[in-house]
């Protein structure tokens, strides 16, 4: 996943779209996440799988990833 301050992604907003067609941009401030920045190839797919009534692909990743990097703090909560 790709990071990118707020004020860099207003300073450099050519380079954030460019990134944004390899993959999810999170936007931050504070070191929080204010946004996120998808392709248009993306944000059709996710079109497509809401009115198909499936799960987001791009949601499905996200989970995925999460998972994967938080899996053992979530197992340990669910105790």
């Amino acid at each position: 996943m790709n990071y990118i301050s707020a004020t860099d992604a207003k300073n450099r907003f050519g380079e954030l779209l460019e990134q944004s067609r390899k993959g999810p941009v999170h936007v931050q401030k504070n070191g929080r996440d204010v946004a996120v920045v998808i392709s248009p190839e993306e944000f059709e797919r996710y079109q497509q799988a809401m009115q198909q009534g499936g799960v987001n692909p791009l949601i499905k990743r996200l989970h995925d990833e999460s998972h994967a990097r938080w899996g053992k703090v979530y197992e340990a909560l669910a105790k």
